[in-house]
């Protein structure tokens, strides 16, 4: 595991962007913090990493966003509204575990705490963010070569 500590929102999004220019197709990454603590702000970055240049935001009443142009797709995935396994589920999201691109799970631990397994997608990544301060923030992660 490797931790980062961001004292603002540009840091954050420059971590997203690290990840992004060595991203592989297959890669999932698994995002988890609380409301405000940056998981969008680090798919940003991700999206930049990957060259992808129209604007990213949040997919909470959507569930999933899907960004082309870049190096790789981009397949932006948020289960904040998803409580259940039956919802998970219905919602058809499996497909995306295998993506033809990089998928990043806002909220991943809704999936795992519903009892479905992400980590057997292959390429897995695991984030967690922690609001330290204002513009701070701790990112635990593991480390892919980043």
């Amino acid at each position: 595991m490797a931790t980062f500590t961001s004292h603002s929102p540009a840091e954050t999004e420059s971590l997203g962007e690290c990840w992004g220019r060595v991203a592989q197709t297959g890669l999932v990454i698994g995002l988890s913090g609380d409301l405000g603590a940056g998981k969008t702000q680090l798919v940003k970055g991700i999206a930049r990493g990957l060259g992808i240049t129209v604007r990213v935001h949040s997919p909470t009443f959507t569930l999933v966003n899907e960004y082309g142009g870049g190096r790789l797709r981009l397949f932006h995935l948020d289960l904040y509204r998803l409580e259940t396994r039956g919802q998970m589920a219905s919602a058809g999201l499996e497909e995306f575990l295998q993506p033809d691109g990089v998928t990043v799970i806002e909220w991943a631990e809704r999936w795992i705490n519903c009892g479905l397994r992400i980590a057997d997608c292959g390429l897995f990544m695991q984030a967690k963010i922690e609001i330290v301060g204002e513009t701070e923030r701790k990112i635990i992660y593991d480390d892919f070569g980043a």
